[in-house]
């Protein structure tokens, strides 16, 4: 008991704004031992508050030492400070210092959290603290639903829930009336003979008087100390630190607790959120359903592109990098290059096409349609079966047979419902018999109707029907894609010789093509990707604001959680957390409407694809700006001063 609890030696602090500075405390020298019962007297002004702010390691000393338990304060940070007032101090302030939307079990749990009390221990013990306090029916009370004395008993029962050696009480009957001070004095001398120390801040010497020691302070300087008292409450041995285990738990108790506040906080400032939370749901919308749409319209692109066939070179009239004439009649492709085609290694097949439009009747119907001349393996290399009938055989074409087959637009339009298999149809006023019937093929990327077309055999085309041995194109089926740029070449090679040397045609590889509208079509995603990113980025500003309004209007709760153990990471999490509880919720309820208006979209014909990806996409990035504009508000938030916070209004 020779080693006093607290140790003040010549301690001043000075604050300082700008060029001016106001020393509130001159050279206090001062000694207090555990168990005491010591009051602080001092008119307003006198710098009693400071000193409490101080003994509470709230506040650092300008000049002089303060030592507890013989250690110099001076070296601790600021997290270390922090633990010593969760394990030790026990504040009981003047105005209460509730969390205003946390009701009274809830705010006596506060110093527990910090401490890495789990849950249902720190839950029952703020309920028996307040029971024993006689308020076991207002535990579900928010402040505003106590009067003064009751939420001055929750003030208290916070200050006990860490079993704190030392209460601190600024001034705790100034705001009470004449019975409700005089219970919590009488709590305050029962807490006290139980082995607390207690020591009161006040300018009323009727309070005063209930210490059993008093010190008198005015214009920052003791006047007056009564001297100590011994007794037998300074034989109680002090409680020892909790287990290093239990501090273990803070962390994920303090992500819970944050959760928690924040789900409070949306509660109680409803209009606001929703406003804060239109920006990210708008945003991860946008992202959903134009990311859904970009791959909606690239994968139908591909799939039209594949349905013509991938595996093909298209051999066309004209020297490369020409225009063919108005009236599609270049001649530099003959049946004979189609044959030197096949022979080249790696190629299936080589299949001509002669194509002109024509007038088609079919009893009393006509139509304009696409006449193509052409070889039996045209099935084969355009992946294109026949649903009914035969497709033309190399007899039809040595025969000059006059025989088609024909689209699904073709026979809808001439036949109807009927079966136009066996019957007969003119062309050019020439009767062609019907032997089947393609299966339907679609439109083709650049919105041609494949299905409206009529297949002759090539000489009947040539000789009945064009007047010219002439191609419009040769398709040229490979076997290995891997191979498809050394056989294009060998490809053209053979037709080049075959023309004397003279390159008067064109090839194109489909598989080339198809990499560079797919290509085209990412670089298209990206760009509405790219789109709705800004409004996600809108979005998150939106967040930092409202965050930073939230730290400006939660300063006082900040104090009071510094004040009961909070460290500087406590706050820093608490503020990320909520910013990321926002996010999320935005994030969700965007990613259901993004979803939603995308279906609405495909239900009306625009291609869409979902996938898994812009779905995480979105939200990840939500949850991502949560993060990002939610650190700036946090780390203010926690490099607030406790002084500076607890006097917030």
């Amino acid at each position: 008991m020779n080693t006093p609890l607290i140790r003040l030696e010549g301690i001043g602090r000075t604050y300082r704004n700008g060029e001016l500075s106001t020393t509130v405390l001159h050279d206090v020298t001062l000694d207090i031992h555990a168990g005491e019962f010591v009051a602080i007297m001092g008119a307003s002004g006198s710098g009693k508050s400071t000193l409490m702010h101080l003994l509470g390691c709230l506040d650092q000393p300008t000049t002089g030492r303060y030592l507890f338990e013989g250690e110099d304060i001076a070296e601790l940070d600021s997290d270390q400070l922090a633990s010593l007032r969760s394990r030790t101090f026990g504040f009981i302030f003047q105005s209460y210092h509730l969390i205003s939307s946390a009701n009274a079990t809830e705010n006596v749990e506060v110093p527990a959290i910090y401490a890495g009390l789990p849950r249902e221990a720190r839950h029952a013990r703020a309920e028996e603290l307040l029971t024993s306090l006689g308020l076991g029916e207002r535990l579900q009370n928010r402040p505003n639903q106590l009067s003064g004395g009751q939420q001055q008993r929750v003030s208290i029962a916070r200050a006990l829930m860490n079993d704190a050696r030392i209460l601190l009480a600024d001034e705790p009957t100034g705001a009470l009336d004449s019975k409700s001070g005089h219970d919590v004095l009488q709590l305050l001398k029962d807490l006290h003979a139980r082995g607390k120390t207690v020591i009161v801040i006040t300018h009323d010497r009727e309070v005063a008087s209930h210490a059993d020691r008093l010190i008198e302070i005015r214009d920052g300087r003791i006047i007056h100390d009564s001297g100590r008292k011994p007794s037998p409450a300074e034989q109680v041995e002090a409680p020892p630190p909790r287990p290093a285990r239990q501090q273990g738990l803070a962390a994920f108790g303090d992500i819970n607790e944050a959760v928690r506040m924040a789900l409070r906080a949306l509660k109680a400032n409803l209009f606001r959120t929703v406003l804060t939370l239109l920006g990210i749901v708008i945003g991860v919308a946008s992202v959903v359903v134009m990311l859904a749409v970009g791959n909606g319209a690239r994968q139908d692109v591909v799939e039209r592109i594949s349905d013509m066939g991938t595996n093909l070179l298209l051999i066309r009239p004209g020297a490369p990098n020409t225009r063919r004439s108005a009236d599609g009649t270049t001649n530099t492709l003959t049946p004979e290059d189609a044959i030197v085609a096949a022979r080249v290694d790696n190629v299936v097949a080589a299949v001509p096409e002669a194509d002109t439009r024509a007038t088609v009747r079919a009893g009393n119907t006509d139509a304009q349609t696409q006449i193509t001349g052409t070889t039996a393996d045209y099935p084969l290399a355009k992946s294109w079966p026949v649903a009914s009938g035969v497709f033309l055989n190399d007899d039809d074409n040595r025969r000059y047979a006059a025989v088609a087959v024909i689209g699904q637009t073709v026979a809808t339009n001439l036949y109807g419902d009927a079966d136009p298999l066996g019957q007969y149809m003119l062309i050019r006023n020439v009767p062609f018999l019907i032997i089947g019937v393609m299966q339907e093929k679609g439109a083709t990327p650049w919105g041609q109707d494949q299905d409206d077309v009529v297949f002759v055999p090539l000489n009947t085309a040539s000789n009945r029907l064009i007047g010219s041995r002439h191609l419009s194109s040769i398709s040229v089926l490979i076997e290995d894609l891997s191979l498809s740029d050394a056989t294009q070449e060998a490809v053209r090679q053979a037709v080049m010789a075959n023309h004397s040397g003279i390159e008067d045609f064109q090839i194109r590889n489909m598989a080339s093509l198809l990499e560079n509208i797919a290509s085209t079509q990412d670089t298209f995603t990206v760009l509405l990707g790219s789109i709705a990113a800004i409004s996600l980025l809108v979005g998150g500003i939106g967040v930092m604001n409202i965050m930073l309004v939230n730290v400006s209007e939660r300063t006082r709760e900040i104090g009071i959680r510094m004040a009961t153990g909070a460290r500087t990471r406590n706050i820093l999490q608490q503020f990320i957390v909520e910013a990321m509880v926002v996010s999320a919720i935005g994030g969700a309820i965007g990613v259901v409407t993004g979803l939603g208006f995308a279906s609405m979209l495909q239900y009306f014909g625009t291609p869409i694809q979902f996938t898994a990806g812009p779905v995480l996409l979105a939200f990840g990035c939500a949850f991502a700006t949560g993060l990002i504009f939610g650190f700036m508000p946090a780390h203010k938030a926690a490099h607030l001063d406790p002084v500076v916070a607890l006097s917030a209004d």
